[in-house]
């Protein structure tokens, strides 16, 4: 039997997780106590006391502290309670629905959001916000398998807490001092794993600014003038994605001036992988059209197929034409943590940038989002500013660690620390173990539907954990697959998923492909760490009962 007490072990029971956050949380709220009522009579740097002397601040009484006043400090351990109970151990449990599904005039009734010219007392908000809850989605308990994230690690959740406690921006070391050398370690060590030797990065909030950051850094390489005199006089740029990119490629085209008709979509094959054979041919007619092309966005891990692109075949094409390669791993970088899976990704050295959320596959708490990029100091020449009131040049600390001048940001949130806890934690053995559990899950999903006669894979393997498939009713079966037929078999997904919500027992998405002439699919995606084979067993059971007396 598994040692459950191993940080890197994924087959921890939920009794164990609720035990390891209660411990985490003791240990969080111990801290934030002594750092608000600890007599602070220590000498500080140079010698210098810090001003604070037992309730006096450099001569000025102060009766106590904001944090020791008690309806302050009852709130807060309430809150804390709150949300052990009824969050995460209430929330992660079998027994307990995913979602009380409200439709929205519903949702707003029920709320009652009002804010008055009076405050309201401390046992209302507690109860709102016990209310509050309930009425959320519960994204980390089996059966949440609609988005690419649910579960949240609950080293990464201390991580948070504690962020979110100390308050502070990223942008200079001397506000952030610890945090930034925690980036600095974890870029350095990603930019490791990916092979780039001299490489930078940046925590960014969310994927679809990481590549709208890269496209905005592919167009800077292209011509570095544009950082002052702007888009007149350029060539007209384009960029190729495939058709199965994530949607923030056209968000990214059109938000840097480039424009969305200049975005061409790449051919896939039959797996929904980008096609290097279109791509190639794209490539050369827009160069005969007299456009210039300046990127490619590789994608690993698509958001429908988890389909993961030809990298070193797409690097050829990229050096060929002198063209930036972006690739969006948001979602599937993780299989880079495991020697089993990380050659889905051969090539990757090869990238000029890639984006990583550790806030999907890894269950990172919302967001946790990495780009890295192979040229050290890109970032700075493309994005800074040395405004002087933040970014002095005559600074009493080394200012090569301020990392506000890499990104467009100001007010750059702490989203570091609650990825090295939870690493620290689990160790890279344990990372690595996590991504082959939840490819083990799926591959066992896949073998369960392959075997029923009223499920039919979209596709025949898949390479991720999205798993997309169809749900065939008694009254469509044993006929003649004609356009009329499909069209109808479209209209099963929509029908199970309102009929799953509203049970609140389970949650998976469904949607068309066109570019590959598919009608309406389940697409399940696991990043659950608290799933098991049973809770997949679920899934077929559950959507078989919600779609046997469908009629069409």
């Amino acid at each position: 039997m598994e040692d459950p007490t191993v940080c890197g072990s994924i087959h921890r029971s939920i009794p164990y997780i609720n035990s390891r956050l209660d411990h985490i949380s003791l240990q969080i709220s111990s801290a934030l106590f002594l750092f608000t009522s600890a007599d602070p009579n220590a000498i500080t740097m140079n010698g210098y006391t810090n001003g604070y002397t037992n309730g006096h601040t450099n001569g000025h009484t102060r009766e106590c502290n904001f944090y020791e006043k008690n309806d302050v400090k009852e709130f807060l351990d309430s809150i804390h309670q709150l949300i052990l109970d009824k969050a995460l151990n209430d929330g992660t449990k079998n027994d307990h629905k995913v979602v009380e599904f409200l439709h929205p005039k519903e949702m707003l009734n029920k709320l009652q959001l009002d804010i008055g010219e009076k405050g309201t007392n401390n046992e209302v908000l507690l109860k709102f916000c016990e209310k509050l809850i309930n009425m959320s989605v519960k994204t980390g308990k089996p059966g949440f398998y609609n988005q690419l994230y649910g579960f949240v690690d609950p080293y990464g959740l201390a991580g948070s807490w504690i962020t979110d406690s100390l308050n502070t921006a990223l942008h200079t070391y001397e506000v952030s001092p610890a945090f930034t050398m925690i980036e600095h370690y974890l870029i350095q060590k990603v930019c490791k794993m990916i092979g780039f030797q001299n490489g930078d990065g940046m925590f960014c909030p969310g994927g679809a600014f990481m590549n709208i950051m890269s496209i905005h850094l592919a167009r800077f390489r292209n011509d570095n003038n544009i950082k002052k005199q702007g888009m007149y006089n350029q060539e007209r740029m384009v960029v190729f994605a495939s058709e199965g990119c994530h949607y923030s490629s056209v968000l990214a085209v059109g938000f840097l001036g480039i424009g969305q008709e200049n975005l061409i979509k790449v051919k896939t094959d039959s797996k929904g992988k980008m096609s290097v054979k279109h791509l190639q041919n794209a490539v050369e007619l827009s160069l005969k059209q007299g456009l210039n092309p300046i990127a490619v966005v590789a994608t690993a891990g698509t958001t429908v197929l988890g389909a993961f692109d030809p990298l070193n075949e797409i690097a050829d094409v990229c050096a060929q034409h002198n063209m930036w390669l972006h690739v969006d791993a948001a979602w599937g970088g993780f299989v880079l943590m495991s020697k089993k899976h990380r050659y889905r990704m051969a090539g990757v050295e090869r990238v000029d940038s890639l984006a990583w959320n550790f806030h999907k596959m890894g269950n990172a708490p919302m967001q946790c989002s990495l780009l890295v990029v192979k040229e050290k100091g890109i970032l700075e020449k493309c994005n800074s500013t040395n405004v002087e009131y933040l970014f002095q040049s005559d600074k009493y600390y080394d200012k090569t660690f301020d990392q506000g001048n890499k990104t467009i940001q100001c007010g750059k949130k702490v989203d570091n620390f609650k990825l090295w806890l939870m690493w620290k934690a689990r160790g890279d053995a344990g990372m690595a173990a996590k991504m082959d559990r939840v490819m083990e899950l799926s591959q066992y999903l896949v073998d369960q539907l392959r075997a029923q006669d009223d499920f039919r894979l979209v596709l025949p393997e898949f390479e991720y954990s999205n798993i997309c498939f169809w749900y065939i009713p008694p009254s469509l079966e044993n006929q003649e697959e004609t356009e009329e037929w499909w069209q109808k078999l479209s209209k099963v997904g929509p029908k199970i998923k309102e009929r799953m919500v509203s049970e609140g027992t389970l949650m998976v998405g469904y949607q068309p492909l066109p570019s590959m002439n598919k009608v309406n699919f389940f697409r399940f995606v696991l990043c659950q760490e608290n799933c098991e084979e049973s809770d997949l067993d679920f899934i077929i059971e559950e959507i078989r009962r919600f779609g046997k007396d469908l009629q069409f």
